[in-house]
């Protein structure tokens, strides 16, 4: 996934508007337009300053592996995981263990058959 679409869903995610976060963060709402669009990428500073912002690693918005997970689905996950609440966290890894136990039945059964 690219900068610019990174960059897009993470201020989707946060229902936040590209001039707010231009706002918050002193940037031109012409200049992070530019940066959405994939037009212009940030400089070094202004990436710091957008992985703060965001409470995510540069690595991330620049698409660099951590080697600390197999794929981006678990870099997303994981990501998506740290922001939610601890109550938010519970029910969501109680979700998965539905899916967990949902896929052990499925297994179960194709090995029946």
């Amino acid at each position: 996934m690219k900068f610019c679409e990174k960059l897009r869903s993470l201020i989707e995610e946060r229902n936040l508007t590209q001039k707010q976060v231009a706002k918050d963060l002193n940037i031109a709402p012409s200049t992070m337009g530019g940066y959405v669009q994939g037009i212009s990428e940030p400089d070094f500073e202004t990436l710091k300053r957008l992985a703060h912002y965001f409470d995510v690693s540069s690595d991330y918005l620049l698409n660099i592996p951590t080697n600390r997970s197999n794929n981006f689905m678990e870099d997303e996950l994981l990501r998506v995981f740290r922001s939610m609440t601890r109550e938010q966290q519970s029910l969501y890894i109680e979700q998965g263990k539905v899916f967990v136990r949902a896929n052990a039945v499925q297994k179960d059964k194709a090995k029946s058959s």
